[in-house]
């Protein structure tokens, strides 16, 4: 079935299609990131981001604020950070004396639809449980009263080669984000040579221009993920299916894993909470609605599988430095592993 003859609902869609165009014209080579991000965003679910510098993580954010439309805020991840840092902007006016003033999160207001927090374990634990609130609430006390932000998503990326004053995130603070996204060097020689010697890629402000503004007006898009969570079904076999898959990465001995280089029994520390399966169906029910769809398909969870889940499952210590391969050779192990139902 499909939900095409729905003309508001197929104008969405529409617009979804025509933002991926877009951004893809303008971070070349990244085609499958921009299709995780705009999942997350239609899905309403916080971003982890992964990656080298200089990989146009920044500027992809910042296109994406453009085609929402909407307030796009960020902070930089120092070890000096303080929680109050997010909230209040303290300083001295003109004649000398000290002023306190909204900080980054709220100096845009409660129409905030993008806060950026780059290089995020270069922050304090402190600092994490704080932004942990705000992205599970989508609240915080600030100036004696409460402040909310019902449009805001997360994005965040982690300082991935310095280890000196980094403060990895805690089990509970990456559970919840929806997603890890790797960003990593465009594949092919014509990409990155085009970065190099195209001059419309050296000026990014100039670049993100040519995004549609408010192309996906941000305050539609909380209504719009509900009426696709609900008209987006899972039949029986594919719920086992999912739960089959969650099951085997939690205890990949039980579901007679083989991976080599590690012993099943002992690799994985902590696996998917309820949380986490939660998102991945939220993010699956996305995807097959962008492709026109109302019931989600095994392809669908497979394509989003390992930036739901990978970030959620914890290696034992001996393993956590082999993290990068093992991971999703776990992930590959299971999808060979579980039988995939009949469409």
């Amino acid at each position: 079935m499909s939900d095409k003859d729905d003309p508001a609902t197929d104008d969405w869609r529409q617009r979804f299609r025509a933002a991926e165009a877009e951004l893809g014209h303008i971070i070349l080579g990244q085609q499958r990131v921009i299709r995780l991000l705009l999942l997350s965003v239609l899905a309403r679910g916080h971003v982890l981001l992964a990656g080298d510098v200089g990989t146009g993580k920044t500027t992809l954010l910042r296109a994406m604020a453009r085609a929402l439309g909407g307030p796009f805020a960020r902070i930089e991840g120092t070890v000096d950070l303080l929680p109050s840092d997010l909230i209040y902007d303290a300083h001295l006016d003109d004649q000398g004396r000290p002023l306190i003033e909204p900080g980054p999160v709220l100096s845009r207001g409660e129409d905030l639809a993008v806060f950026f927090f780059n290089e995020i374990n270069r922050a304090r634990p402190q600092v994490h449980a704080l932004l942990l609130r705000l992205m599970a609430e989508q609240s915080l006390t600030a100036f004696r009263r409460e402040h909310r932000f019902p449009h805001l998503q997360v994005f965040a990326d982690r300082n991935q080669i310095e280890r000196d004053e980094t403060f990895e995130l805690p089990a509970a603070a990456r559970d919840r984000f929806m997603l890890e996204i790797e960003v990593g060097l465009p594949q092919t020689r014509e990409d990155r040579i085009a970065l190099a010697f195209d001059t419309r890629f050296h000026d990014t402000d100039s670049l993100i221009s040519h995004v549609t503004e408010g192309s996906l007006p941000y305050r539609g898009l909380n209504g719009l993920a509900r009426e696709v969570q609900d008209r987006v079904h899972a039949s029986e076999a594919l719920q086992r299916y999912v739960f089959d898959l969650c099951d085997a990465l939690r205890d990949p001995g039980a579901a007679g894993l083989s991976i080599e280089g590690a012993d099943a029994e002992r690799l994985v520390r902590g696996g998917v909470s309820p949380r986490g399966m939660q998102s991945l169906v939220r993010v699956a029910r996305a995807a097959a609605w962008i492709e026109g769809r109302d019931m989600v398909l095994p392809q669908d969870v497979r394509a989003v599988f390992q930036p739901v889940m990978a970030h959620r499952t914890f290696l034992n210590p001996a393993y956590e430095p082999r993290r990068e391969l093992l991971v999703p050779a776990l992930i590959s192990a299971a999808f060979d592993a579980i039988p995939v139902p009949a469409q």
